[in-house]
């Protein structure tokens, strides 16, 4: 990830924005009248409505009848669909860097919302600075620009704490970089949190900012984080944003994210639901005309009864097959932003000649392993409140290790999580890996060779369900998503993953084997 060198939030505030773009309406400053410097403390702050919950605490509970209520059913997942033109954003430019940081609020005015940018605040972090004094300033702009979304950055964040407290905004909000004010999230507000394992002003844990966002309300909030991989020789794979959030500046991130927050629904959803831009429309097709349950890939099985019994569990496509066309696009097909990662030679891909697809039909395999844990998988995001859906929830990765043949054959369990991740080292943490593109198995060496020069790799079917960013100091144990739930896998990069983690054996079944050259 490329870094930039910021300024310190203490000497960015108040910078202007580039006034001239007729989208964008600044806030012109109104008559203040300072009070003397004086400590700030809970006796200088107006205290909260008493409708407005404290940051992180429960809402009041509805009904004293003390019987459990029937779980609801699962809310609906969001449509993905988000028209930008019509969306209002408030931008608090203190902390934004709107001079320091141009790129940053380019990137937001090129995705073509509607903005409003209050420049007129003052630094927050100014010795014994008063920050309710300076509300009105924000208020009188929400009130009169109506936004969908508010965003802050940085300092700014002082702001939006006190926007939270006193219940003048209640909406969708956005923060970036999480500001020692903040110390729980409202109740009932959509927030997605962004920050950096490499921020210079702002050092959290990442275990500190999980329980900050456990403490919103589930499935209304995001923590978007980016953080280092374990080392690979002398260096890292990626890199953990700094305080500038270079990595929100590549993939459309940043407005993914906006979108994410006012999608209406679950950010943490929608955000994976952007992830499909990255891969092709015809990859897409393909995928799902093969199936995203491991129930759907017996329609193709030839053994006795399609029961995968048989004693060789493997049989070849036919290459004039529709089966095998749908096979060939996946491993082909070639992402529609260039990758993170190096790319030798990205021309020659599609002049390798593939010499057989074998289907791996291993009954005991997907029965006593694959479906159980999918059905697992399934119960356990809707008891989340969130719908299940396969294609979302499930995906195909492309798989490389020399035990091609153990893991086909295995009536157990194919793969090993707690045994892999070995041969790299595990940069995202323990289990198996798996990668979205075909060529980064072929560019890392990970194909199975023989003795005639081939190469082997596997195309499996994951239940990835919902995935955090991986950590090279995870225990094995992923970190808790809300209450008992914990999440499924993990990925590298939560703006456009390309590797993805398993840690359950069922995770994951070998679908098809790959020979080319």
């Amino acid at each position: 990830t490329p870094t930039h060198v910021p300024a310190s939030p203490a000497a960015a505030g108040g910078d202007d924005g580039d006034g001239g773009a007729p989208q964008i309406r600044v806030a012109s400053p109104p008559p203040i009248v300072v009070k003397p410097p004086q400590t700030l403390s809970s006796q200088t702050l107006p205290p909260p409505p008493q409708a407005m919950p404290q940051l992180g605490s429960p809402l009041p509970p509805v009904g004293c009848s003390g019987t459990a209520s029937p779980r609801p059913a699962p809310e609906a997942l969001p449509s993905g669909i988000v028209n930008r033109a019509q969306k209002r954003v408030l931008i608090i430019g203190t902390g934004f860097g709107m001079e320091l940081n141009p790129a940053q609020f380019q990137a937001v005015k090129d995705a073509g919302y509607q903005i409003h940018a209050v420049t007129t605040l003052p630094n927050p972090e100014s010795p014994q600075f008063p920050v309710h004094t300076f509300l009105p300033t924000i208020t009188k702009a929400i009130k009169e620009f109506h936004p969908d979304l508010v965003v802050s950055a940085s300092k700014g964040g002082a702001f939006m704490t006190q926007l939270w407290l006193t219940g003048q905004w209640t909406g969708p909000s956005i923060v970036i970089n999480r500001h020692p004010s903040i110390v729980g999230l409202p109740k009932g507000i959509t927030v997605v949190l962004c920050h950096g394992s490499n921020d210079e002003y702002y050092q959290y844990r990442r275990e500190e900012l999980e329980n900050l966002v456990r403490s919103g309300t589930p499935n209304r909030v995001l923590l978007y984080y980016t953080g280092n991989s374990g080392l690979l020789g002398r260096g890292y794979t990626r890199e953990g944003d700094r305080h500038n959030m270079a990595s929100l500046l590549t993939y459309d991130c940043l407005p993914r994210l906006f979108d994410a927050a006012m999608c209406g629904g679950d950010p943490e959803m929608s955000l994976m639901m952007s992830w499909n831009r990255f891969v092709t429309q015809e990859r897409l097709a393909a995928e799902e005309w093969l199936g995203f349950r491991p129930q759907d890939l017996r329609k193709m099985w030839q053994s006795e009864g399609q029961m995968g019994m048989d004693e060789n569990v493997l049989f070849t496509v036919d290459p004039s097959s529709e089966e095998y066309r749908m096979v060939e696009v996946c491993f082909r097909a070639q992402p529609t932003v260039p990758r993170a990662y190096h790319d030798m030679n990205p021309g020659m891909w599609n002049h390798l000649t593939i010499h057989k697809i074998e289907r791996v039909e291993n009954g005991m395999q997907e029965d006593g392993n694959a479906e159980p844990y999918f059905r697992s998988l399934a119960r356990g995001i809707e008891n989340q409140g969130i719908e299940f859906r396969p294609g979302l929830h499930t995906k195909w990765a492309f798989h490389g290790s020399s035990a091609v043949e153990d893991i086909v054959n295995n009536p157990i369990s194919g793969f090993q999580p707690l045994m892999s991740g070995k041969r790299a080292a595990a940069l995202w943490g323990p289990g198996t890996y798996f990668a979205r593109d075909a060529k980064y198995v072929y560019d890392g060496g990970f194909c199975k060779l023989l003795p005639d020069g081939g190469k082997v790799m596997l195309l499996c079917l994951l239940m990835t369900g919902i995935p955090c960013l991986g950590d090279p100091n995870h225990p094995g144990v992923l970190p808790v998503r809300h209450g008992r739930h914990r999440y499924n896998s993990s990925v590298d990069s939560l703006s456009n993953p390309e590797i993805w983690v398993t840690q359950n054996p069922g995770a994951a079944y070998p679908a098809y084997v790959i020979t080319f050259s």
